[in-house]
């Protein structure tokens, strides 16, 4: 069966022939929630009290519960899922893993969620136990974990529910690359999104179900992907790139919903500031008749829930007296947008590099590399607290030493912009030296005129370098550095390394100074 969007006056013609039975579903969903269980600021990160009662933040536990409670009495049939990583991004992750995030989703009725990459942070016992705590299926098509004993019970590559009487197939997925991104250990096989998808749509389809919705954390683009190379998909559920849809920003990466093979493609951004709320009808044969809505945002406007938010202070009180405390002072916003430091340097990216070699320059080591993607949000103006610093490096990494030659470090640069377009998280941050990289050469030839201390580097010298242990054993795509020399892992938290060089500057005053160049 060809699978086609019927424009509003195919629907009326048919209106007028035989009978035909519409089946409406509301589609609520999130993504990329990273323990954002209380309000954030605009820049995605803490915000206080005061602030949030004058209206200034977003999203949190609270609100999300009042969206959802509210979406859900206007719609004539509900699905409430996910599209990933639920895990890692504040204090909170750091102090109960996934167990508040259980807690909350049970709560809010979510009928499935997918694997994100960051549900593996902290290998599959973590995943486990979160998996234990829900209510609902946790799904993921693309990834063998039959060698996983932990997972190999857990974990359905697609399920039925059933809404108003009629079956709805769910299919899941996580990045190709997960390996690389997060810490799944060596027995879960991640293998090529869109020969996993037809495969659980054929079963489906096998099984009379012919209403499938993709919940995929794999990305804006590879969702299309998956859109344009499979067949009998009606929607696609977003996460990863923390892509922003709409009909009415000027922000927006694309429409909401965006429209390929006749596939519905959605995602909401990132950090419960959105709600997505899409508006599904089918006919009786399964096919996608209307597809309408837009992210809902979560601010002033939506009230919190009480005993949400009553529920999310006492969890909080264990981690006040870490969060609090000032660390540094902030002469204006230290920008760490997601957008910008994958792409190109960023102020978060600089200061992070700056520190890391700062700290072990004493040991022979001339470059810092940091990923673009381990920094997760910006730091406003004024007092900086601990919680801050937290927020914008939560993974606990440690700061690594190692030898590498010039022409390692090159094949390291080129690693780090070959995924620009697609938001890659590889994209590297750098200190102690310079580069250049074109847009328009394609992945692996990009990189140019690269400088160490001044001078242009040398393929054969030996180099010290600074990262962290992530990086450091691959994570990323940074293969090339798993074999370097002289390696050690174990210093101290990138977070707190950074807090104490910022604390050594008096008032910090972000800056970029040229050390990455764009040609495009």
């Amino acid at each position: 069966m060809i699978r086609k969007l019927l424009t509003g006056g195919a629907v009326l013609a048919l209106s007028t022939g035989a009978a035909m039975a519409e089946f409406s579903l509301t589609i609520l969903h999130t993504n990329d929630f990273h323990a954002r269980f209380e309000p954030i600021s605009r820049f995605d990160s803490g915000c206080g009290e005061e602030d949030n009662q004058a209206g200034k933040c977003f999203g949190g536990s609270a609100r999300m519960q009042t969206a959802i409670e509210t979406a859900k009495d206007r719609a004539v049939n509900w699905l409430l899922v996910d599209g990933g990583d639920q895990f890692q991004g504040t204090l909170f992750y750091t102090q109960y893993k996934g167990a508040l995030a259980a807690e909350m989703m049970n709560q809010m009725g979510y009928d499935a969620m997918t694997v994100g990459n960051h549900e593996f942070d902290d290998g599959p016992e973590v995943l486990k136990s979160f998996i234990g705590a829900t209510n609902f299926p946790i799904l993921m098509s693309n990834a063998d974990v039959t060698g996983e004993p932990l997972l190999a019970d857990d974990i359905m590559k697609s399920t039925v529910i059933e809404k108003g009487g009629e079956r709805i197939g769910l299919i899941g997925l996580t990045p190709q690359d997960t390996d690389e991104l997060a810490s799944p250990g060596p027995n879960v096989i991640f293998t090529d999104p869109v020969g996993a998808v037809q495969a659980e749509v054929d079963k489906l389809t096998a099984d009379g179900v012919n209403k499938i919705i993709v919940l995929s954390h794999s990305g804006y683009g590879v969702d299309q992907r998956v859109a344009e190379g499979t067949t009998g998909v009606d929607v696609i559920v977003g996460g990863h790139s923390n892509t922003y849809l709409s009909n009415v920003s000027d922000r927006a990466a694309g429409p909401y919903p965006t429209v390929v093979n006749d596939v519905q493609i959605v995602q909401a951004y990132a950090y419960g500031k959105f709600l997505g709320e899409l508006k599904v009808v089918f006919d009786d044969e399964g096919v996608v008749t209307s597809a309408s809505g837009e992210p809902i945002q979560l601010d002033r406007f939506v009230a919190e829930d009480a005993g949400t938010k009553a529920r999310i202070a006492e969890a909080a009180e264990p981690l006040e007296e870490i969060r609090q405390r000032v660390v540094a002072e902030a002469a204006d916003a230290i920008g760490g947008e997601r957008d910008v430091c994958r792409a190109m340097e960023c102020p978060m990216g600089s200061l992070i590099a700056d520190a890391m070699l700062d700290r072990v320059k004493d040991q022979g080591i001339q470059i810092a590399i940091q990923n673009g993607g381990g920094i997760r949000a910006s730091i406003d103006a004024g007092p900086v607290t601990m919680g801050e610093v937290l927020t914008v490096l939560p993974f606990q990494n440690t700061l690594s030493t190692f030898q590498v030659s010039g022409a390692t470090v090159i094949e390291a640069l080129e690693n780090g912009v070959s995924q620009v377009e697609d938001g890659g998280g590889r994209f590297p941050q750098v200190a102690g030296m310079t580069y250049v990289f074109d847009l328009n050469a394609e992945p692996g030839g990009r990189v140019s005129d690269v400088m160490v201390g001044g001078a242009p580097i040398e393929m054969d010298k030996m180099y010290g370098l600074v990262s962290n242990n992530f990086v450091r054993n691959g994570g990323d795509g940074y293969a090339m550095f798993k074999t370097a020399e002289n390696a050690y892992d174990f210093g101290p938290d990138l977070a707190d390394v950074t807090a104490e060089f910022l604390a050594a500057q008096g008032p910090f005053t972000p800056y970029t100074d040229g050390r990455i160049t764009v040609k495009e």
